[in-house]
């Protein structure tokens, strides 16, 4: 087997040629151990496996962690955002979203009969441009989302010039680093499979209004109080208060107790993640091939979005694919899905989305791992070198 020269850390040193794994590399994938199934056993063993006492916990430590007064844990990012606008009373009104970024984005307007009014995207970061909100703003667009892509954050001094109204920053992207979720009216977390925290799914509301919390918090469960929450009278009498009122809609969206057990101890690696995610992101950044177009640099590194030459995009895809490295395209602009059409042009968008890739970015990874990406993809465009 030959051996072939590589470069770490200004370091120059001689490994053998890498062979394709019998595997697939995942391009994502969550990190998990002993210590969540051990929580996940406590909280079966305890017999209190619906919203309880580590949701609570839960919600308390991490609205500690993110700055916020208040946390509502829920299902998902996705039903955080539905719960905002309907606490708001935002029906039938104009929504503004970027164009890059999870089609929930711009489906939960449609949920509660508004429309997405879906705007351009900065070329560096990918975020929504405020220049674009500025010019395609409506008189009812009440309702800004925001997503923060790849854990970038957006322009929000920008956004706070152009946009008046209710910002709601989406964070499914930037859990955690110090000032992200800070600059919304309320922030929505993600704790979905593949996130920086994951727990295979759920989300969090964060935000210093207490009257938005205590209306999201009340429609988590149809309208009516927790079982765990009347089982905490403050009369001293035993049991639990089994009558409760009704006084509003509401939904079931409240977080369970096991996938609150999971974020517990995923929160406590947080940091470490975060820190083998953004090596990663170094060594991508010092060793890929040079027509390679990094991007900014990201504290939560949620996606390794690269962008390529587009008539290089689907031939490097199908090339990683053969050598075992599965990769994504982080999006698909939202204007291109059927519910979603819009009649206008987005010059930044559709020049830049048909560039990008996302390369394989998680703890799941070894070195090894990171080795061997990085050898494949500088082989492809070694072999190409007149681009």
């Amino acid at each position: 087997m030959t051996k072939r020269l590589i470069k770490h850390n200004n370091k120059t040193s001689m490994v053998k040629d890498i062979e394709i794994r019998e595997t697939m590399l995942p391009v994502l994938g969550p990190q998990g151990g002993q210590e969540e199934v051990e929580a996940i056993r406590e909280v079966i063993e305890s017999g209190w496996w619906g919203k309880g006492p580590k949701v609570a916990e839960f919600e308390e430590k991490f609205a500690k962690m993110v700055g916020h007064k208040y946390a509502v844990a829920v299902t998902s990012n996705s039903h955080g955002q539905d719960l905002i606008m309907k606490a708001m009373g935002f029906k039938g009104i104009d929504v503004i979203n970027p164009a890059i970024s999870f089609v929930a984005t711009a489906m939960v307007p449609l949920w509660n009969d508004c429309t997405s009014n879906i705007v351009d995207v900065e070329r560096e970061t990918l975020c929504i441009d405020p220049n674009d909100v500025a010019k395609f703003k409506k008189p009812n667009s009440e309702v800004l989302i925001s997503v923060d892509e790849s854990g970038v954050l957006s322009d929000y001094k920008g956004l706070r010039k152009n946009f008046g109204g209710f910002i709601i920053q989406d964070c499914a992207h930037s859990c955690w680093f110090p000032g992200a979720g800070l600059d919304g009216d309320a922030a929505v977390w993600s704790f979905q499979a593949v996130k920086t925290m994951p727990a295979g799914d759920g989300g969090m509301i964060t935000t210093n209004d207490k009257n938005l919390a205590d209306k999201c918090r009340e429609m988590t469960w149809f309208g009516v109080s927790s079982t765990w929450s009347r089982t905490q009278q403050s009369n001293n009498k035993p049991g639990y208060a089994w009558d409760y009122e009704v006084d509003v809609l509401g939904y079931k969206y409240y977080m369970t107790d096991i996938i609150a057990a999971i974020c517990l101890e995923q929160m406590k690696k947080l940091p470490k993640h975060l820190e083998f995610r953004r090596h990663i992101q170094s060594r991508y950044n010092s060793e890929l091939h040079p027509v390679i177009e990094r991007p900014p640099f990201s504290q939560t590194v949620q996606y390794y979005s690269a962008r390529v030459p587009s008539e290089h995009r689907e031939s490097l895809i199908d090339y990683l694919a053969t050598k075992k490295i599965h990769t994504s395209v982080h999006f698909k602009p939202l204007y291109k899905y059927v519910p979603l059409l819009q009649d206008r042009d987005y010059p930044v968008c559709e020049k830049e989305w048909i560039k990008l890739i996302t390369l394989p970015c998680h703890n799941r990874m070894i070195e090894e791992d990171i080795d061997y990406v990085i050898y494949w993809v500088n082989k492809y465009f070694e072999s190409h070198e007149k681009i």
